[in-house]
This record gives C-alpha cells, sequence and structure tokens, in this order.
C-alpha cells in the first residue's frame, strides 16, 4: 500500500508565530519575545511573508540532513515549518517552471551566519537539481569556490571566527531543465586595509595564517617565509590562534579546492608567491636620512626583507628600493621627482600591499569566472546569491562603514520597493483593489549620499581632486555648508543652530540618520581612503617584475600606456558597482534572508534582547512586517484554505462537491465572518486581520477535538462490536470442537475395548490350539528319544568292547618297545659315557651364545652414526666375535643414516668430506668450520636490486657469491669485493657498483695458497701467460676460507679434470705483475684484537701478523 501523504501547514504545532505578519499584537517586545521564544525551542528560522529570519545558534542542528532537503522538496512555501530550505525551493522552483530569474539577497551583521546561509542555500539547490557527471562537476567547482574565497575574504572579528570581509554576489547559471551550468561571481568592498592593520582582537586574513600552519617545510622554503607568526608585522599576534579552528587543515581543504577548481599547478603556486611578498612587505621598515638640501629622505634598515620580495617577484632590487625612496610626477611633458619621507614611505609600502592583495583577489575571482563559467551559449536562467556586510554601527566608524552603510541604504530601497511592488503585483493578479501603503521611504538618504551634484560622495571626490592643500577637515567644512540644511545630517560644525549644543557630536565627526538609525563618523582618513593612491613608480616596479601574475595585475605600469588621467576614487568605483549591482537585482525576483546575531560571546542557548532589538530596527523588520500587513495580513490558496477549515461546516464537511472558492464562500457565510475582514481574489482568499485568522483556528482546533471525541465514540463501538461477534464466533468454533472431541474420545474407547477383547479371544484360540500342537509334538520326541537312547545303548556296548581288545594289543606293544629299548641301552652303554662330555659343552655353549644375543637385543645403542656407545663384552671368548657385530651394526646404521639423504644434501656432505681430506690436521681454521654449513650464495644477487646488473652479467648458475677483502698489491690495504664462482670462470667485482673487475677461466687457476694458521688469507694463482694473468695473481681473505677453497677445488677438478694444488706453507711466493713477492705469516698482538692484519715490509716481503 502506498504511504498516505499528510496534509501539514505553517499553521499546524507552532511555536510561537511562525509568520511575523500573524504577530497580535504587533509591537518591539512583541516581537523580540516571539523570535526569543523560537530561539529557545531550537526554531532559528522565522517568515516575515516571504521573508525569512534566520538567527544564528553558534551550534550543529539536525535540520540540515539529505532527510530535511527531502522533506522540502516541491513543497508549498507555507506547507512546512519555516526553513532556509523552504525560500531556497521556491525560488528553484519560480526559476525552473516558471522561467523567471532569481536574487537571494542575504544581509546582517558580522556572526549572524550570512556566509553559511549562503553555503546552505547553494548545498540545497545542488542536491535538488539534476545528476549527471557534468553536472556534478558543474555543482562541485560552484561549491568548491568558497573555500577559496573565504581563504582570501575572510577573517577572524571580535564579532565572528569566520567574517567575511568583502560583498559576493554568485549568478548560478541553469539551463531550461534547471541543471546548473555555471556561474559568475562578483565582489565588492574587499576590506584591503585589514591585510595593514587589523583592530585589537582580530585577525589579518585567513590565508596568511594558512600558509604559515599549513605549508610544508619545502613549501615554506620557496616561499621564504618561516613558520612563527611573530617574524611578521602585518599578522595580529594577540589572536593569532583561533580556538576550535584547525589552519593546517584549512590550508589542505583550500589546496584542494584551488585544484577542483581549475587552478594549475604553476598558478597556484604565483598566488602563493604573492601572498608571501605581501607578508613579507609588512617587514620592511625605514630609517630617515637627512640630505644636503636639508630635506628628510627615507632608506630602508634591513634590505634582507627587499631582496628576498625582490627574488620572490623577480623585480630588480634596486627599482624597487628606488620606488619607496622617490615618487616621480608627471604633468604633460614634464618629470618632477621628489623624495619620500619616512611616513610617505611607510604609506607607499602600505599601500603597495593592500593594492597587491585587492589586486590579486579580483584576481582570483576572475580566474574562478573563469572555470565556472557556462560553456554553452544557449539562453540561460539565472539565480543570484548575494552575501555582503549588513549594517554596521561601531564605536568608531570611518570610511569603510560609510560605505558598507550606503550600500545597506540602496539595498532597502529597493527591498521596500520590490516588495511593494510584489504586493501590487499579487493584488492585481488576483483582482483585489490596491490601496496605497504609508511607509519610511529612505530615497531622501540614499539621495545625501550618492547625488552627482551635492552628494557626500560627489563632495568628497570633489574635494579630493581640488588642488591645493586637502584635508579631512576641509572636507567636514564643505559638508557643513553643503548639507547643514538636510533633516538626516548632523555636524557640531553646522552652521544651523539647532545642532550647536549637541556637545556629544565631537568636532572632527559628522552623522547620518540612516534606516536603521544614527550614525557617528569620524572624517579622519576619508580624503586618503577615497583617494586610494599607488604611486606610479610602485605600479611601474610591478610592471618590470619578471612574475607574470604579479605582472598582469598591474597594467597601468606599462610605460608604453601611460595614463595621466587620474585614476577614479574609491567612493566613485563603488557607486558605480553598486548601481550595476542595484540595476541586476531589478530584473530579477527578490528573495530575502535576513540573519541575526542571538549575543556577542558567539556561545549558543544565549538570547541577548538589546543586541537582538539592535539588529532588528536596522535591518527594518518590524517595517517590513507593517509593509506586509498594510494590506491583508495572510493569503492562501483555496484548495488548502478549503481542505484545512473544511470541518467548520456542516455543508462542506466531510467533502465538497463543487468549485474550491464556492466552498470557502459558503463556510465563510457559515461562521458569520465580517466581509470586511476578508476578500475574495482569482484563485486566493485575503484574510485582513491576523486575530480572524486565530479565530479560524482555535474553532478548527475545538471542531478536531469534537472530532477526535466522536471518532473515540465510533471506535469504541466498532472494537466491542468486533470484539463481540469475534467472541460469538470463537464460542461456536470452540462448541463444535468440542462435540467433535467427546465423539472422538468415545468412539476411541468402544474401539479400544473391542480390540481388547478380541484380543482375549485371539490369546486364548491360540494358546488352546498351542498346547495340542505341544502334545502332538512331545509325543513324537518322546518316540524319537527312546529310540536314540537304545541305539545310544547298543553303541556304547559295541565301543566297550572294542576297546577292550584294543587296549590288549597296545599293552602287548608297549611291553616289546620297552623291552628292545633295553637291549639296545645295554649294548651302547659304553659308548654314550665316551662322548658325554663334548655333547655338554657344545650345549652350555649353544645356551651362552643364545643368551648373548638375547642380551644385545635389549641392549642395542642408537642408530646414530656417531653414537660411539656400544655393550661390555659379557664372554672373553666372544671378543672377536662381539667387535666383528659392532663393525657390521655401525655400517648398517651409517647405511640407514645415508639413505635418508637427498641430493643436496649428499653433495654438501661430500663437500664436507673433501675438506676434510684437504685441510685436516693441516689448517688450523679446519675445525671451527666443521660447524659450520657451507650456504655457497651468501650474497642475495638475484633478490637484491642493488644487483640488478651484475646478475644481468652473469648467465651461468653461481656457485658461491661472498664479499671478501682482496689485498693491495702495493701496500697491503684491503678492499671490499664480490667473489663469484661459477662453473667456468671465477669473477671479482666492485662491491659497491657491481661492476666485474676481472674475469678468469677456471683453467687458467694452478694453484691455491694459504697458511697453517687461523686465519683467512689465501692466494690464487694464475697460469703464467694467460690473459687473466696480466696483473698478476690474486691475494683475498675471506671468513669462509675452508668453504671456498673447498668448492673452488671441486669446480675445478669437475671442468678441468685435474686437481687443483692446495698448498699449505706459512711461507709461499705471489706473483704481482712482473715481481714475485714473498707472504709471510708470523705471530704477533694486534692492536684491532683477533683480525690479521696484512702489512707491505719490502718489495719482495709481504706479512701478515696472526693472533
Amino acid at each position: 500500500m502506498a504511504k498516505m501523504e499528510v496534509k501539514t501547514s505553517l499553521l499546524d504545532n507552532m511555536i510561537g508565530v511562525g509568520d511575523m505578519v500573524l504577530l497580535e499584537p504587533l509591537s518591539e517586545e512583541s516581537f523580540i519575545s516571539n523570535l526569543k521564544q523560537r530561539f529557545d525551542h531550537s526554531e532559528i528560522y522565522t517568515y516575515i511573508g516571504s521573508v525569512v529570519i534566520s538567527i544564528n545558534p553558534y551550534r550543529s542542528l539536525p535540520i540540515y540532513s539529505p532527510d530535511k532537503v527531502e522533506e522540502y522538496r516541491n513543497r508549498n512555501f507555507y506547507e512546512l515549518r519555516p526553513h532556509i530550505f523552504a525560500l531556497s525551493d521556491e525560488a528553484y522552483r519560480s526559476l525552473r517552471d516558471q522561467d523567471k530569474d532569481q536574487c537571494i539577497l542575504i544581509t546582517g551583521e558580522s556572526g549572524a551566519g550570512k556566509t553559511e546561509a549562503s553555503k546552505l542555500v547553494m548545498s540545497y539547490v545542488a542536491a535538488v537539481c539534476g545528476k549527471g557527471a557534468e553536472v556534478n562537476q558543474v555543482k562541485e567547482q560552484l561549491l568548491q569556490s568558497n573555500p577559496v574565497l573565504e581563504a582570501f575574504g575572510n577573517a577572524k572579528t571580535v564579532r565572528n571566527d569566520n567574517s567575511s570581509r568583502f560583498g559576493k554576489y554568485m549568478d548560478i547559471e541553469f539551463d531550461f531543465k534547471g541543471d546548473p551550468l555555471g556561474g559568475v561571481i562578483s565582489n565588492y568592498l574587499l576590506e584591503k586595509s585589514r591585510v595593514v592593520k587589523q583592530p585589537r582582537g582580530e585577525r589579518n586574513f585567513h590565508i596568511f595564517y594558512q600558509i604559515l600552519s599549513g605549508g610544508s617545510e619545502d613549501l615554506l622554503e620557496k616561499l621564504k617565509l618561516e613558520r612563527d607568526f611573530n617574524r611578521y608585522n602585518y599578522l595580529s599576534l594577540g589572536s593569532a590562534i583561533v580556538s576550535g579552528v584547525d589552519d593546517a587543515a584549512n590550508f589542505r581543504t583550500v589546496r584542494n579546492a584551488m585544484q577542483i577548481v581549475g587552478f594549475m599547478e604553476h598558478e597556484t603556486q604565483s598566488v602563493f608567491e604573492v601572498v608571501a611578498a605581501v607578508l613579507k612587505l609588512g617587514n620592511i621598515e625605514f630609517k630617515p636620512e637627512s640630505r644636503v638640501n636639508g630635506l628628510d629622505e627615507s632608506k630602508i634598515k634591513d634590505k634582507n626583507e627587499l631582496k628576498e620580495i625582490c627574488e620572490l617577484t623577480g623585480i630588480d632590487q634596486s627599482v624597487l628600493e628606488r620606488a619607496f625612496s622617490f615618487r616621480t610626477v608627471e604633468a604633460k611633458q614634464e618629470k618632477v621627482s621628489t623624495t619620500l619621507n619616512v611616513a610617505q614611505a611607510y604609506y607607499a609600502r602600505d599601500a603597495l600591499a593592500k593594492n597587491l592583495y585587492s589586486r590579486l583577489f579580483s584576481w582570483l575571482v576572475s580566474r574562478i569566472n573563469e572555470s565556472i563559467k557556462a560553456q554553452t551559449k544557449v539562453r540561460k536562467k539565472v539565480m543570484g546569491v548575494l552575501d555582503i556586510y549588513g549594517f554596521e554601527i561601531f564605536e568608531e566608524n570611518s570610511f569603510e562603514q560609510f560605505i558598507i552603510n550606503y550600500c545597506n541604504e540602496k539595498l532597502q530601497q529597493i527591498f521596500i520597493e520590490l516588495t511593494l511592488k510584489e504586493e501590487q503585483e499579487e493584488y492585481i493578479r488576483e483582482g483585489i483593489e490596491w490601496t496605497h501603503i504609508e511607509y519610511f521611504n529612505n530615497a531622501i538618504i540614499c539621495d545625501l549620499i550618492e547625488n552627482n551634484q551635492n552628494g557626500i560622495l560627489a563632495m568628497l571626490d570633489e574635494e579630493c581632486l581640488r588642488p591645493g592643500v586637502v584635508t579631512d577637515d576641509t572636507f567636514l567644512e564643505k559638508l557643513n555648508q553643503i548639507c547643514a540644511t538636510h533633516q538626516h545630517f548632523e555636524s557640531r560644525m553646522s552652521k544651523c543652530a539647532r545642532f550647536l549644543n549637541d556637545t556629544s557630536l565631537p568636532h572632527s565627526c559628522f552623522r547620518i540618520q540612516h534606516y536603521a538609525g544614527k550614525v557617528m563618523y569620524q572624517v579622519e582618513g576619508f580624503v586618503d581612503k577615497n583617494n586610494d593612491l599607488l604611486y606610479r613608480d610602485l605600479s611601474q616596479a610591478m610592471w618590470k617584475a619578471n612574475h607574470s601574475l604579479i605582472k598582469a595585475l598591474f597594467p597601468e605600469g606599462n610605460p608604453a600606456k601611460i595614463n595621466l588621467k587620474r585614476p577614479p576614487t574609491a567612493g566613485s568605483q563603488l557607486k558605480s558597482s553598486v548601481a550595476t549591482l542595484m540595476k541586476n537585482l531589478q530584473t530579477k525576483n527578490p528573495n530575502y534572508i535576513r540573519c541575526i546575531k542571538p549575543n556577542d560571546k558567539k556561545a549558543a542557548h544565549i538570547f541577548n534582547e538589546a543586541l537582538v532589538c539592535h539588529q532588528v530596527r536596522y535591518l527594518g523588520l518590524l517595517e517590513n512586517v507593517r509593509v506586509r500587513r498594510a494590506g491583508y495580513a495572510f493569503r492562501q490558496l483555496y484548495e488548502p484554505c478549503l481542505e484545512r477549515y473544511k470541518m467548520l461546516c456542516k455543508q462542506t464537511w466531510p467533502h465538497w462537491k463543487g468549485p474550491a472558492r464556492a466552498g470557502v464562500e459558503v463556510l465563510f457565510g457559515e461562521l458569520e465572518i465580517p466581509e470586511e475582514e476578508f476578500s475574495l481574489g482569482r484563485s486566493k482568499i485575503f484574510i485582513r486581520n491576523p486575530r480572524t485568522l486565530f479565530t479560524l483556528e482555535d474553532l478548527r482546533k475545538q471542531r478536531l477535538e469534537d472530532l477526535a471525541t466522536l471518532i473515540q465514540k465510533i471506535y469504541r463501538g466498532w472494537k466491542c462490536r468486533t470484539h463481540f461477534l469475534l467472541m460469538k464466533k470463537s464460542q461456536i468454533v470452540i462448541a463444535a470442537w468440542y462435540r467433535r472431541y467427546a465423539q472422538q474420545k468415545k468412539y476411541q474407547q468402544t474401539k479400544s475395548s473391542a480390540i481388547v477383547v478380541q484380543s482375549y479371544i485371539r490369546g486364548w484360540k491360540a494358546r488352546k490350539l498351542l498346547r495340542e500342537l505341544k502334545h502332538q509334538k512331545r509325543c513324537e520326541e518322546a518316540v524319537t528319544t527312546i529310540a536314540a537312547y537304545w541305539h545310544g545303548a547298543q553303541a556304547r556296548r559295541e565301543l566297550k568292547r572294542l576297546k577292550e581288545e584294543a587296549r590288549r594289543k597296545h599293552a602287548v606293544a608297549v611291553i616289546w618297545a620297552y623291552w628292545l629299548g633295553l637291549k639296545v641301552r645295554r649294548e651302547y652303554r659304553k659308548f654314550f659315557r665316551a662322548n658325554a662330555g663334548k655333547k655338554i659343552y657344545e650345549f652350555i655353549l649353544q645356551k651362552l651364545m643364545q643368551k648373548y644375543f638375547l642380551e644385545m637385543k635389549n641392549k642395542m645403542p642408537s642408530l646414530s652414526p656417531v653414537d660411539k656407545n656400544w655393550p661390555a663384552r659379557p664372554y672373553l671368548f666372544l671378543d672377536s666375535t662381539h667387535k666383528e657385530l659392532k663393525r657390521i651394526f655401525h655400517l648398517w646404521r651409517c647405511k640407514k643414516y645415508r639413505d635418508q639423504f637427498t641430493d643436496q644434501k649428499k653433495l654438501v656432505y661430500e663437500e664436507k668430506l673433501e675438506a676434510s681430506e684437504l685441510f685436516k690436521d693441516k689448517k688450523a681454521l679446519y675445525p671451527a668450520s666443521v660447524g659450520q654449513p657451507f650456504q655457497g650464495a651468501y650474497l642475495e644477487i638475484s633478490k637484491n636490486p642493488k644487483y640488478k646488473k651484475l646478475k644481468d652479467a652473469v648467465e651461468e648458475k653461481i656457485i658461491i657469491a661472498e664479499i671478501v677483502n682482496k689485498i693491495n698489491r702495493a701496500n697491503g690495504k684491503c678492499s671490499a669485493r664480490i667473489f663469484l664462482l661459477t662453473k667456468n670462470n671465477l669473477l671479482v667485482a666492485d662491491q659497491k657498483s657491481g661492476q666485474i673487475k676481472s674475469e678468469v677461466p677456471l683453467g687458467d687457476v694452478i694453484k691455491v695458497s694459504m697458511s697453517s694458521q687461523n686465519d683467512g688469507f689465501f692466494a690464487v694463482h694464475l697460469k703464467e701467460g694467460s690473459g687473466a694473468a696480466g696483473k698478476g695473481d690474486f691475494l683475498f681473505s675471506s671468513d669462509h676460507l675452508i668453504e671456498m677453497a673447498t668448492k673452488l677445488y671441486r669446480t675445478t677438478l669437475s671442468q678441468t679434470k685435474q686437481k687443483l694444488d692446495i698448498e699449505i706453507s706459512d711461507e709461499f711466493l705471489v706473483q704481482f705483475r712482473q715481481d714475485k713477492v714473498c707472504v709471510k705469516f708470523v705471530r704477533g698482538n694486534q692492536k684491532n684484537g683477533n683480525i690479521p692484519t696484512c702489512k707491505r715490509k719490502t718489495n719482495r716481503l709481504l706479512e701478515v701478523a696472526v693472533p
């Protein structure tokens, strides 16, 4: 049976109010209280119509699993509990099914969870869209672009350990089926000032710490970096280590993500080199140096850092050093070079670092766009995701906060416009009269900032371009003149008298009344940050680099393309970018996610009402609710509305047969709801007041309880009737079975009784017949027995007669035999007495021999040939027999032992026997070799890859492979060599390289000489005139002398059929080239223990000292 689909709604089991539009009464206190109630129950998402409010839980929640993705897939927006997946699904289905381009705007302050929200949106879209190898690759690249941008664009702040310090807008492109094709990323407002200076308790961008923590020693050496954070001035030391953040693991993730996105290895290396150069720029320090004209000139204190930067970037050191000390100003055809003082040099250094990093970040975004852009030119559907700074109000607000808040003003403006537009379009689509909605329009604030003539940005640009002395104070004076009467601008120095008594506003500040509240800006740094100047000398120095990436980052440094036009200011660039973004957003259907941070401690389960209230104000959430509630607070399609409330009317319950709209009209008419409380559209019903909806919900709840009671009553009656019928049926069945059982039992008893009676009658008849047969048989047996007894008596009588007769005949024969024996004994008595001694001797001797052999059987020694035990001789006359028997037994057990030998073992014993014949009682080393097995191949040449070359050179079977010491003919010193013996040749090879040094046929070996001492020296004499005898004989030293000499002797005998001469003498001659040298062995005390030493005494004498 298919699983029944359960109809659910946002209103079911609601904790607090899931949609703020339905909140009653609506106030700031009730709004915050509702958010807190839901947050305490782990409900972090709340709706304002189609807007999602997301509160950062600062912990993991089990609401993002694949099962949750499937739960929200293809479901109505208000059908389930509020969730970011519901908004993502609504946006994706609108794009796929209705062909509407979408944009998802994610706003909130740092630490509110904007970055995580954008990741969740992208992961949901990736999960629900199509599958396939190409599609999966595109999805993987889109998702993996996040770790790269986070590493280079995010940093740890006091409010967030992973705060995005740039605004990101990603357009994800889809085909007509809804499968992703690629994407385009735009970045805004990178906080590049963080590169050179970070507020207390904050860090620089993640990538600096990740490289130092996770980079291999080889990578750090190439980048000329050290792992210690304290070595770099641009890194904040107080908060370099963040609890719960593994920079090394994150670095591996970034490298893997760059590889997936499509970065080549050399591109990744170039990026890291630029990051290292930025990091090392902060270590360059300057010192003042007076010139002849009295002006101060800056000089670099320590040029080692500069040298390493130049090596990394491929820049001439002198060029970069001059760029830090001089500034060239060009005007038409004139060039003026001025020196930089220490303050200006530090400014130039920091400006270069900021520009280098910001341009690298822009290049990264462009490079990622190249990889993830759609490869096809077909028409595409687009879903944009905007993750940008939220509204910022700090204790000290500067140019960065001014720019960020301006961008948020524009987003708020488009939010209000698009929300009202969406409301108006829905009312027109449903045929409901549109009424004008009163709301605060922040266009006046946007105009204050961006007006081309009197706007703050325009005046700031004008002040930056104005000749003469330009300072932040002159800029503030100009603001006081132009904006003094503006109702959203305040300044202490303004000519407007109403501000003169406001002592909370310092002289160097101005205040703007934003939609989110008043913000006071310190004017210090506005002009410099808006100029964002990078001296042309530094741009040209960067362009001259041999580093392809750095050269591409500074195209304006090309002397052939010198542009004397002043570059656009930071404010004008941002204004243009924001205008482009707003134009892009207005072409798409908007979806909003408002992120809220519950506390400043980054801790779970803490809800700071004051902090949340502050964010609710500057996000304009109450204003949003009022806009949505200005018309109708709740709207719903007729079908789900009728399905939810049909039990409240008898005519619509349980099933309404007819159009859903007519059913809703009947339902609301039956409930007597005033007509001014609702309106009927073409496909939806619109309810004006949330109280009306809650009244419907209360009636539905009461009706459901009544229906539940009715269902319980009917169910219990059905259950009792069913139980009664079952009991009745069971009683009938049991009775039937019992009657059947009783009859069967009665029948079995009757049957058993009949069988018993039958058995008794049959037994009586059988016994009667048996008695008759037994009587008849007994009569027959009696006759037979009498006859047998009669015949037996007759036979015994005849047997007795025959025995008596035979006994008489036997007695006669016995008597006759005795008589004959007596006569013979009398006749031969004299002969018996003469031979009795000899016979007795032979009998005793035979018994002794028999006893000897039986005793020997039990005293036999073991079958080991080396067992010399033998039983003692019991009698002297058995001496020769005893010895012969011992000899025969020894020969027999030796044969038995030999029969167990394999061919290989026989060969070993033959070699041992040969060694015994050659060296026993001749060589002092021989007894120690008896117990050592002859192995031959001590070097596993075939298994050791080191000797592969030697193995390939030797094709024959190797008999001996051993490391020996070859005695140098000149000085008597030893060098290690590999001694190889094959069936036909003797080879000597180098131990390290395996190269064959000498190869001697066995036919050229005529003699082997050695001493009688306990040493391993031996000489191999070669035939005079042979090819191998050019350098003379060989003198070796080995730990296996006996084995090597024996095998050489046997192999030579087998090959040449001639016995090899083995000379054992303490003095023998050796042929060394043209000279004969006497080798003499003497005894002496050794300095190095018991190792024999060899020393060349004279040209004709080589002395070996043996311990």
